[in-house]
């Protein structure tokens, strides 16, 4: 498939459905959240021809390129599909293990966010142990940056999914949260 261009309204074939995408689609970029995708195009790197999808992320309107070939190793992904998210709101409920570091031989939950951070690289098990602290305590910058983070992904992500405003989101999900609350 080298040298072959993407035309910007032409579909994938089937085998590469999965990671094809086509302008005007919304898609999810690690770290970045949703964007839609711009444009495909065509650009001489290194004297190659490579295909890229431009991707404006819808937060901030970051502009991003990313090699079409490159699609799986930079995680790039559809929006969740709408049946899909209960079990998102099942990770986050009452009776959910949500991610946490032990300390060897303690049981006791370690303190260890910057050195864990390969292990919260998905946005929703991110979320459920800074909501929970911070129902217990005032987070440390640290907690609060990751769980701000993770909140402003995945209510992004979860309001283009279910095509609902963010502030519903962020009421569903405070009431995955509110028993532990009282």
């Amino acid at each position: 498939m080298a040298g072959k261009t993407i035309k910007a309204n032409a579909r994938p074939p089937a085998k590469a459905k999965r990671r094809g995408f086509r302008v005007g689609d919304l898609a999810v970029y690690p770290a970045h959240g949703v964007g839609q995708i711009q444009a495909v195009e065509s650009r001489v790197v290194n004297g190659e021809k490579h295909d890229f999808y431009i991707l404006r992320v819808l937060e901030n309107g970051m502009v991003i390129m990313i090699p079409t070939g490159n699609v799986e190793s930079v995680g790039l992904r559809c929006l969740i599909d709408v049946k899909e998210i209960p079990k998102v709101y099942a990770s986050c409920g009452p009776g959910a293990k949500c991610w946490q570091t032990t300390r060897p031989g303690t049981g006791a939950i370690a303190n260890t966010w910057k050195r864990s951070r390969p292990a919260r690289s998905s946005t929703w098990p991110s979320l459920p142990r800074p909501f929970r602290l911070k129902l217990t305590k005032d987070l440390s910058f640290g907690e609060r940056k990751l769980y701000d983070t993770a909140q402003v992904l995945l209510v992004k992500e979860l309001s283009k999914a279910k095509k609902t405003d963010e502030k519903t989101i962020i009421t569903e999900i405070e009431s995955l949260f509110s028993h532990e609350a009282a």
